[in-house]
């Protein structure tokens, strides 16, 4: 009789998990690659010398490697500059490659490149209603594009990698003002990650590899390390089992 009790009783504590409905969190957001477009905002060779929150290699590296996904993904790409004929000077001449063909917008007083005409034609002339960001400054030029961008709907996407400023504190105003308006943040692999989706996907393994040897070396060490154990490896004493 007792240990009928303690059944029940073990049954009925056990009903409201078995009955109580999941709450739901906060949607994910996924970077379509069928609905994106890549912007890059005055990643300029004279800008770049303010971004003191990289290191100066590294964040060469990353803007661009922005630029690159476009090409990787085959994604529309939109570039804009302030005022490059002056000290902001020019984008990298390796992004301008990579992107022979796409909208180039050059800027001649507009701070927010939403201000000018001819940039937000440029970006609706894509028909994309996600964004994937990055400028020359953090607080400045990724801010208030994206700002803007979200007061017009779209879905935005910053790049924190490639976005670079005067110090690591401004970075995370701007970053904390941008989250709290629904930017999301975002960094290289992270970007290439959602956008690829599956190793086995195309773009997969075969290209997405070789896009992170180049410009994230720190994992695509790991893959040619995986590549001289296979072709060259052999295990030491002590190693089998491990």
């Amino acid at each position: 009789m007792k240990s009928s009790f303690i059944l029940a009783s073990a049954v009925c504590a056990a009903i409201p998990w078995l009955t109580h409905a999941l709450t739901r969190g906060p949607e994910f957001v996924r970077i379509n690659k069928t609905d994106a477009v890549v912007i890059v905002a005055d990643l300029q060779v004279g800008l770049y010398h303010v971004a003191r929150d990289y290191n100066p290699t590294e964040f060469r590296n990353n803007i661009i490697a922005h630029a690159a996904i476009s090409k990787l993904f085959d994604l529309p790409i939109v570039l804009t500059t302030s005022a490059e004929q002056g000290p902001n000077g020019p984008l990298p001449k390796e992004i301008l490659q990579l992107a022979p063909h796409a909208a180039y917008i050059q800027r001649h007083g507009e701070v927010d490149a939403w201000d000018n005409a001819e940039f937000r034609e440029a970006v609706r002339a894509t028909g994309k209603s996600q964004i994937i960001l990055a400028g020359i400054t953090t607080d400045v030029c990724t801010l208030y594009l994206a700002l803007s961008l979200r007061a017009e709907g779209y879905t935005v996407f910053a790049n924190t990698e490639a976005s670079g400023t005067f110090s690591k504190e401004l970075a995370a105003d701007a970053n904390r003002r941008m989250e709290n308006s629904g930017v999301i943040l975002m960094g290289l692999f992270s970007v290439v990650m959602d956008l690829m989706r599956d190793w086995r996907n195309t773009p997969g393994s075969a290209t997405v590899l070789p896009f992170i040897d180049t410009y994230l070396p720190a994992y695509g060490y790991i893959a040619r390390a995986h590549e001289g154990a296979v072709k060259n490896g052999k295990l030491q004493p002590g190693e089998d089992g491990l």
